[in-house]
């Protein structure tokens, strides 16, 4: 989820490892920070003149209800709106849609009742899962963007999940010039989010 501040308080990032700058590790793919989504997200929007203070909230491996687990905590000093990247580890773990369903609905019922705006942004299922499980998978967000007061993209790695040359080498997520689209492509989405927050 994310979180940014236009002299007031912060956005949010809540999200897993789709969004998040991991630490180089011999052995492992990850990224350093100044190539994850949040910086490259800051960077894009600095540059189209929008002064927003962006927190990354998002961690490595985290699901839906891990994502609800911390969210107050997350919120505890204020935030103006949120970007919320979450379920790519709920599918990956088989995790019940319908269980998915409850936890994304109880964060965006807690930022609804702060009055925080939000942009939510999905994901779609392995296929290795089967079609009835990803149909009932991509519902879940579908249904959810349809909420008074979301702004929704259907796919968070639109664009870039098909194309190898833009994933890390290992097969899941997206290296700095894969991060590169995802930014250029949701960022029209978050101008509308700050337009949004910046409503009286």
């Amino acid at each position: 989820m994310a979180s940014s501040a236009r002299g007031g308080k912060p956005w949010w990032l809540l999200g897993c490892s789709s969004c998040w700058a991991l630490r180089h590790r011999q052995g492992r793919c990850g990224l350093p920070h100044e190539e994850g989504f949040e910086a490259q997200l800051s960077a894009a929007l600095k540059a189209h003149g929008e002064d927003v203070s962006l927190i990354d909230g998002a961690v490595s491996g985290d699901t839906s209800a891990g994502g609800l687990a911390r969210l107050d905590w997350t919120l505890a000093g204020g935030a103006d709106a949120a970007i919320v990247e979450l379920g790519a580890n709920d599918g990956l773990r088989g995790a019940d849609p319908a269980e998915m369903r409850a936890n994304l609905s109880a964060i965006l019922d807690r930022l609804a009742a702060r009055h925080i705006p939000v942009l939510l942004t999905g994901m779609y299922a392995p296929p290795n899962m089967g079609p009835q499980y990803e149909a009932e998978f991509r519902a879940v967000f579908d249904a959810l963007g349809k909420r008074p007061g979301v702004i929704y993209d259907p796919f968070f790695l639109a664009g870039v999940a098909e194309v190898p040359s833009l994933i890390q080498p290992d097969g899941e997520h997206p290296n700095a010039a894969g991060v590169r689209r995802i930014v250029a492509r949701i960022l029209p989405e978050v101008e509308r989010l700050i337009a949004e927050a910046e409503r009286p």
